[in-house]
């Protein structure tokens, strides 16, 4: 009878309930259970399996370009300008659920795109859909997806994401046809969803950098107005960590 239920929990993918009955056969206490205590516990299996397997289909999704947490951020290095208290409260991801948006800056090597992961990394694990993506490599998949026709579905994919990270923002100047792509990505996401821009460039050069004073006003008022803001500063943790490791 038992290995009938286990073959039809298999068969139904009922994966985390088929090793938790597997589990409450093999334990001596299987017999003190009783019907109300085995279907709870049978239904948290399922429930912890299916969030599991939710999880790791959100981050393979993601894309990330590193495998960061917040716990592996470095808090040590004097003068990064990093507030742990700050990260604290968005390691909450409230800021997701209020819509609000944030902005990463700092020099080459200061750690932006591994902080930028992380707090995807954090998302992923509180259950919301992230999309991590190089700014300039995203913008020029759009122009060809335009070209081909399928520019629309792509950005209503970029609209329905929770938490989407623009990286390396403003490494590259923007021409006519990105400002445009990022207008529409920014529109389509304003009081919708949360826009996260890590990047070298202050937001006092995106003018610059954007190139369209027009354009450029409607993007900050979208973006900037509701932002939290990182800054971080200080020399390069790539520079440092390769001294350390020659110094070795």
């Amino acid at each position: 009878m038992n290995e009938q239920t286990l073959e039809k929990m298999r068969t139904m993918k009922l994966y985390g309930m088929y090793q938790g009955f597997k589990h409450v056969l093999e334990s001596p206490h299987a017999g003190a259970l009783s019907a109300d205590e085995l279907l709870g516990q049978l239904i948290d299996y399922e429930w912890d399996e299916r969030r599991n397997r939710a999880v790791e289909r959100s981050l393979r999704n993601a894309r990330f370009r590193y495998k960061a947490s917040l716990e592996m951020v470095d808090y040590s290095s004097p003068g990064r300008g990093i507030d742990q208290l700050q990260l604290a409260r968005l390691a909450d991801c409230h800021f997701i659920d209020k819509r609000q948006n944030l902005i990463i800056t700092g020099s080459t090597g200061t750690g932006k795109s591994f902080l930028a992961s992380a707090i995807g990394n954090q998302a992923c694990m509180k259950g919301y859909k992230v999309f991590y993506a190089n700014t300039s490599r995203l913008l020029s998949n759009l122009r060809i997806a335009k070209a081909d026709g399928s520019s629309i579905k792509e950005l209503q994919r970029l609209e329905k994401q929770d938490l989407l990270i623009l990286d390396d923002f403003g490494i590259q100047s923007f021409d006519s046809s990105s400002r445009m792509l990022l207008m529409e990505i920014i529109e389509d996401r304003h009081g919708k969803r949360s826009t996260l821009i890590a990047g070298q460039v202050p937001v006092s050069s995106w003018y610059d950098i954007i190139g369209d004073q027009t354009i450029a006003d409607a993007i900050l008022d979208r973006i900037v107005n509701d932002a939290h803001q990182v800054e971080l500063q200080g020399e390069s943790m790539r520079r440092k960590r390769k001294v350390e490791k020659e110094a070795e």
